[in-house]
């Protein structure tokens, strides 16, 4: 079986809605950490745009396809930056991307437009949307078959 090795683009759009939990009135100065099996990226703090901020920003992971455990989720994680206390967590999104690698695979790319989810706070209440895009493009396949010897490899 060959596991196909590709590219994974997230464009954070903006969120809208998000909760302000500032006791003192202050606002909120959201980022966002998006995760996607152990990989890790931090948007840029959004400072004083509140609860409507917009970051237009472009962020790249390793994908492999497929894996073991059979998990493709996106994890989007929206904080609030505090500059003389521990940063606060606004809320989360899932977005799950089977589909998208699949589709990716079978096309040579796939494109999923800027689409809005649902944040949801650590009640699971709703707290807001943020709005992502997401393209993915294989770039081969590395066959995991091992004949012994030694394999030549593009990495």
């Amino acid at each position: 079986m060959s596991t196909v090795v590709g590219t994974m683009e997230v464009t954070l759009v903006n969120a809208r809605g998000l909760k302000n939990n500032e006791f003192l009135g202050g606002g909120i100065d959201p980022y966002v950490l998006i995760q996607y099996r152990g990989q890790e990226h931090k948007s840029s703090i959004a400072r004083g745009e509140g609860s409507n901020p917009t970051w237009n920003e472009k962020f790249n992971f390793r994908v492999e396809f497929p894996v073991a455990d059979d998990e493709y989720k996106l994890l989007l994680n929206i904080m609030d930056h505090d500059t003389f206390s521990e940063d606060d967590y606004l809320g989360q999104t899932t977005v799950h991307l089977k589909e998208v690698f699949e589709l990716g695979i079978e096309n040579g790319t796939y494109e999923l437009h800027p689409h809005k989810y649902s944040v949801v706070g650590s009640d699971q209440s709703f707290c807001g949307e943020i709005q992502v895009a997401i393209s993915f493009s294989p770039k081969g396949s590395v066959d995991t078959e091992e004949y012994g010897g030694w394999k030549e490899s593009d990495y």
